[in-house]
C-alpha cells in the first residue's frame, strides 16, 4: 500500500450494472436516474442516505458519461433525474467528508469538478436536470453543470446551497461560480441564496434564474419529455439512431513491480525520491484513413487506448500515491506517426466522423486533467522520444522541460496543427499561447515551422526550459529533481496552479483555482473541521462554536 493511503481507491466499475445509477435509452434521449445504494459506500463508516454521494457514485457517473459518448453516439439529450420519490440529491455525503483526510477531500472535489465539466462539453449530449424533489448542495451543483434545470413545483421541493449556513464550508464543486458566471444570477441574490439553508422553491428559483422552468407533478413527465425533445433539436451533428458505437472494454492497467503498466502508458514509482516517471508510447501502426477503419479499431485505436490509460494513471497517482510529488514525463516512439494520427483524426472529424470528434474530446479532457495535477511536472526529452503533436502538449503542460542536446543533433521535437488550437486549456488558450503570453507573435512564428526542431533551437525558441549537453545532462537533471523534491509540497501546489493559467479567467479556471483554493483552506479551518466546527458537529445536537475573527 502506498505511503499516506489508508484504503486504495479502485476505479473499476460494472458497466450497465452500476450500483448507484439506472440508465434508460429511448431513441435520441437517454434518462439517467440517480438511485444511490445507501449501504454501498466506497468506504465503511457512513450511509449514503437521500441520494447523497461519495467518490464511488461519481466514478460511476463519469463512466456513464464516457459510455454515452462512445457506445451510444446517437444520444442527443440526457435527462438526469432521481429514482427516489421527492428527493433528487442531497449532495456529497457529510459523514464521508467528515471522516476523510484533507487530501482525499481535495481530490474528491477535483474529480467531481472534472466530471461536471465533462457534462458541459459541446461534443456531448445536451444535459437536462429534471429535479423531481429536494435538491441540496452538491445535488444542485450537479444540476448547475447541466445545460437546463427544471424543478418540480409541488410546494415543497427546492434547490439550495446550504454549505455556508449549515456546514461552515463552501459549495466546492462549482456551485458558487456557476451561479454567477454560467447562470448569471445577480450577485446579491446569489449571496442571499447561499446563506438561506432552505433554498428557493419553484417560484423564487425561476424568478432569480436559479432554474429554467418548473412543472407541477400532474404534468411533470409530460413537461420533461417535451423539454428533452426540444433539446434534441438543438444538437448539431452526432450519429443517427441505430449507428454502431464503440465498446469501452475494461482497461488493462495492471500493477507491476515498482509501478503500473498498460499497453501504451506506464508509470514507475520512486517512493524514496518522492518521484514518479510516466512514459507514454506513441503509435506503432499507421492511422485509419476512414471512419469505418477507425470504428473497426474500436477502443484499441491508439488515440483512444493511450489516453484512457493515461487518464486512469492520473487517477491512480492522485488518490493512491499522494507522496510522489514530482512527475517526470517521458515519451517513446515515432514522432511522424504521432503527427499522422493527429492529422487523420482532424480530417475525419472535419468530415463528420462522430468517433474522431469524441476521440479528440477525450484527449483534450485528459490533457486538462494533467493541467490540474497537484504534482510538479518535468518533461524529459531524450533521444527516441515522441514529443510531437498531441504528445508535445504533455511537455508544454509541464512546469519545466529538459531536452538533451546530443552531439549528433538528432534529438529533435516536432510541432503540428494539433498544438495550435485543438487542445485549449481550461481558460480557452492553447498551451503555447499560455507559454508565450508575453510574446504572442511567437506562436505564429512557431506555427510556420514544418520541420524537426533541434534541442538548441528549441531552447532558443523557448519551447524547452533547458537543453544541457551530454556532459551536463545527468547532473543538471538530477539536481533539478532533488531540489524540487525537497521543497514544501503545499507551497509548490499553490505556486504551480497560479502559474499554469495566465490571463483572463474563465468559469472553469475560477472553479479549479479560486473556488478550490478557498475551499481547501476552509477545509482545514477549526470553524469547519475543529472539535466544535460546523462540519464536525453536523447532525449532532450541539451547535458549532466559531472563532469570529476574519482572516
Amino acid at each position: 500500500m502506498a505511503e499516506g493511503v489508508e484504503t486504495p481507491v479502485s476505479f473499476e466499475v460494472q458497466p450497465y450494472g452500476w450500483t448507484h445509477w439506472q440508465l434508460a435509452l429511448d431513441g435520441e434521449v437517454a434518462t439517467l436516474r440517480m438511485s444511490v445504494n445507501e449501504d454501498r459506500g466506497l468506504r465503511p463508516g457512513y450511509e449514503l442516505k437521500l441520494n447523497s454521494y461519495d467518490l464511488g457514485v461519481d466514478i460511476e457517473l463519469y463512466d456513464i458519461i464516457s459510455r454515452l459518448r462512445f457506445e451510444h453516439p446517437e444520444i442527443k439529450a440526457l435527462v438526469v433525474t432521481s429514482a427516489t420519490d421527492r428527493v433528487f440529491c442531497a449532495g456529497a455525503n457529510i459523514r464521508m467528508l467528515a471522516q476523510s483526510t484533507h487530501a482525499f477531500k481535495v481530490n474528491f472535489c477535483k474529480f467531481t469538478n472534472e466530471t461536471r465539466c465533462s457534462l458541459e462539453e459541446p461534443e456531448g449530449p445536451r444535459v437536462i436536470a429534471a429535479v423531481n424533489g429536494a435538491c441540496a448542495g452538491g445535488g444542485y451543483e450537479l444540476a448547475l453543470a447541466c445545460h437546463e434545470i427544471y424543478l418540480v413545483d409541488d410546494g415543497s421541493s427546492a434547490v439550495s446551497l446550504p454549505e455556508v449556513p449549515l456546514l461552515g464550508v463552501l459549495p466546492g464543486t462549482g456551485g458558487l461560480t456557476r451561479l454567477t458566471d454560467k447562470r448569471r444570477v445577480r450577485r446579491d441574490l446569489a449571496d442571499l441564496f447561499c446563506t438561506k439553508a432552505e433554498g428557493f422553491k419553484a417560484r423564487d428559483a425561476l424568478k432569480g434564474r436559479f432554474i429554467d422552468g418548473a412543472f407541477p407533478r400532474s404534468r411533470w413527465a409530460e413537461g420533461v419529455k417535451s423539454v428533452a425533445q426540444k433539446a434534441v433539436a438543438k444538437v448539431q451533428g452526432g450519429a443517427a439512431v441505430g449507428v454502431q458505437g464503440v465498446t469501452l472494454n475494461p482497461l488493462k492497467v495492471n500493477p507491476v513491480k515498482g509501478g503500473l503498466a498498460g499497453e501504451h502508458v506506464s508509470v514507475t514509482f520512486d517512493d524514496a525520491g518522492r518521484t514518479a516517471t510516466l512514459t507514454v508510447k506513441g503509435p506503432t501502426a499507421a492511422p485509419p484513413t476512414s471512419h469505418e477503419a477507425l470504428l473497426a479499431l474500436g477502443d484499441s485505436a491508439w488515440s483512444i487506448a493511450a489516453f484512457r490509460e493515461l487518464e486512469r494513471i492520473i487517477f491512480e497517482l492522485r488518490f493512491n500515491h499522494p507522496t510522489l510529488g514530482l512527475l517526470l514525463i517521458e515519451t517513446a516512439g515515432d514522432q511522424a506517426q504521432v503527427l499522422a494520427w493527429d492529422d487523420a483524426l482532424a480530417k475525419l472529424a472535419e468530415a463528420g466522423s462522430w468517433l474522431a470528434v469524441q476521440t479528440i474530446s477525450l484527449q483534450r479532457r485528459t490533457l486538462r486533467r494533467m493541467d490540474n495535477m497537484s504534482r510538479s511536472m518535468y518533461a524529459v526529452l531524450r533521444p527516441g522520444h515522441a514529443f510531437a503533436g498531441v504528445l508535445f502538449e504533455l511537455a508544454v503542460a509541464a512546469d519545466r522541460s529538459f531536452m538533451l542536446a546530443d552531439d549528433d543533433g538528432e534529438n529533435a521535437l516536432r510541432l503540428g496543427p494539433a498544438n495550435f488550437g485543438r487542445f485549449p486549456t481550461h481558460n480557452g488558450r492553447t498551451r503555447l499561447e499560455v507559454r508565450y503570453y508575453g510574446e504572442p507573435e511567437k506562436v505564429a512564428e512557431l506555427q510556420a515551422i514544418d520541420e524537426p526542431i533541434s534541442a538548441e533551437d528549441a531552447a532558443d525558441h523557448g519551447l524547452v526550459t533547458s537543453a544541457p549537453d551530454e556532459i551536463d545532462w545527468d547532473d543538471e537533471l538530477r539536481i533539478s529533481i532533488e531540489e524540487r523534491a525537497s521543497l514544501s509540497p503545499d507551497a509548490l501546489t499553490g505556486m504551480e496552479q497560479n502559474l499554469r493559467f495566465v490571463g483572463a479567467e474563465s468559469c472553469d479556471t475560477r472553479i479549479f483555482g479560486r473556488l478550490t483554493a478557498w475551499q481547501n483552506w476552509i477545509f482545514q479551518r477549526p470553524n469547519a473541521v475543529g472539535a466544535q466546527g460546523a462540519l464536525t458537529l453536523y447532525g449532532h445536537p450541539e451547535r458549532p462554536t466559531f472563532d469570529y475573527k476574519r482572516t
